[in-house]
């Protein structure tokens, strides 16, 4: 996950750069799966939410040669490092993944225990998270009634480094990324908050989404700052 914040100056070409740079990366090898997101706070999912100074890429790679091809020679890397005055970046391990995004699933199941005989859906340090969801025609109203609280407990809960709402579109394609310092933090929120539970216990009667993805994900390295704040260290 690439997270780009940019100088107000720049907003413009930084949505230049979010069509433009499609076409490079449909075509760049070893990315298997790729999406350029606009970010926000996620307080109610609205367009007054956006955040227009940052915005991101999530990308899945088939090897660590082919990402660091990427950031050497390719013209969107290059083209964000000239446009952003910050970057920041995590490595991400799948550790569970339920769902789907574009009617794929792009993180592959994690790989059998290791020689260490660690367990594959597990970490000990820092997690992320991805929520995304395709909301069906006509639910966005009620969908958004139901955010502010989880979004407010999600802001008080203990051992939440980081969380931005990420979208694909304006309207109708809609997620979050978070990093929390630990498992033991994330599956508080997740299964303990009051808010949180409530809406996923609505979710089945609500039928709000068309297309869901839940991952969880193992932060092997971070690099850089958001808001001029490491998110690992603050």
């Amino acid at each position: 996950m690439h997270l780009f914040g940019v100088p107000g100056r720049r907003v413009g070409r930084a949505v230049m750069h979010m069509g433009l740079d499609r076409r490079h990366l449909r075509s760049t090898e070893g990315l298997t799966f790729w999406k350029l997101l606009g970010t926000g706070d996620g307080h109610t999912f609205k367009l007054r939410d956006a955040d227009l100074r940052r915005w991101g890429l999530l990308a899945v790679w088939a090897s660590a040669d082919d990402l660091h091809r990427f950031e050497r020679s390719s013209p969107v890397a290059r083209g964000w490092r000239r446009l952003a005055d910050e970057h920041w970046r995590a490595d991400l391990r799948p550790l569970r993944s339920r769902g789907t995004w574009a009617r794929r699933a792009p993180f592959a199941p994690p790989s059998p225990a290791g020689a260490t005989g660690a367990l594959a859906g597990s970490a000990a340090g820092p997690v992320a998270a991805i929520t995304r969801a395709r909301l069906r025609l006509g639910r966005g109203g009620v969908f958004r009634q139901a955010v502010p609280p989880v979004a407010l407990d999600a802001a008080r809960a203990a051992g939440l480094r980081l969380s931005v709402a990420i979208g694909e579109a304006p309207v109708g394609l809609l997620g979050t990324f978070s990093v929390w310092q630990d498992q033991s933090a994330l599956e508080a929120f997740a299964y303990r908050g009051d808010a949180h539970r409530q809406v996923v216990r609505r979710t089945p009667g609500e039928r709000w989404y068309a297309e869901e993805l839940f991952a969880r994900f193992e932060v092997l390295a971070a690099e850089g700052t958001v808001g001029g704040i490491d998110p690992l260290t603050s």
